[in-house]
């Protein structure tokens, strides 16, 4: 018996046994409980009341209580919202349900399987890491684990990019602001410390740029002539030739 038609036929089953009437589980609208309510399925009761002559809240209790008597390994807690009752699904039937699931299948194997590399999330190093990192490792590693089950050869890595125009950006506006200051001067952690003057350098880059536009120059032209872009860059070069 799937959960839908247990939840209907207990519903039934204890209004029959309640109240002294025979409806059918057909007879039982159950829904997926809405976002913004707690549950998991809702029962409508709307039909019920009015043939019990009940309020709601009095029928949704009563049903409430007897429901969660009759199958507690699978409902843990009611609630009742304007003539529905919204019922929790315990954590233990959905680790079971999960378990029990044919995953074999889901993912067919493919005829002519290849070496993968999957890389991810190689965050920007100029930045603190915050939650939404996290999302991107997640659709990283699910997408190897994909290819994985599929019969490829996936090699997952991560690039620690520590080595571009972003990190001169970051250099250019610390020997510009700093005055030598260091995470340890600050008590900042590194990666706060070094994301603080990546900002510094676009918010004195917007400014360069404006200036230059206010004088007359195109803005595709002041993005490439700003003193601090060009500095940046400057810097780039050097670091590749080995200085």
């Amino acid at each position: 018996m799937n959960l839908i038609t247990n939840i209907k036929q207990t519903t039934a089953n204890c209004i029959n046994s309640l109240y002294g009437i025979t409806i059918s589980s057909e007879q039982v609208l159950v829904n997926a409980t809405k976002p913004e309510f707690e549950g998991d399925y809702t029962i409508v009761l709307f039909a019920f009341v009015k043939q019990l002559g009940k309020s709601p809240d009095a029928l949704g209790n009563e049903l409430g209580n007897a429901i969660k008597a009759a199958i507690p390994n699978l409902v843990t807690d009611f609630n009742i919202v304007k003539g529905f009752l919204n019922i929790s699904i315990s954590n233990d039937y959905w680790i079971e349900f999960i378990k029990g699931l044919n995953t074999d299948n889901l993912v067919p194997k493919i005829a002519n399987p290849k070496k993968i590399m999957v890389e991810y999330s190689s965050p920007n190093t100029n930045k603190p890491l915050h939650l939404g990192h996290l999302r991107n490792n997640f659709l990283g590693w699910s997408i190897a684990e994909i290819l994985s089950i599929q019969g490829n050869d996936v090699v997952k890595t991560c690039i620690v990019n520590d080595r571009g125009i972003h990190i001169c950006k970051s250099m250019i506006a610390w020997q510009l602001f700093a005055n030598g200051a260091t995470p340890a001067d600050t008590k900042q952690k590194g990666d706060h410390f070094v994301g603080d003057y990546y900002v510094k350098y676009n918010d004195a880059y917007k400014a360069e740029v404006e200036a230059l536009v206010a004088k007359g120059m195109s803005k595709e032209e002041a993005e490439k002539e700003a003193p601090i872009q060009k500095a940046a860059q400057e810097m780039l070069l050097k670091w590749e030739q080995g200085d």
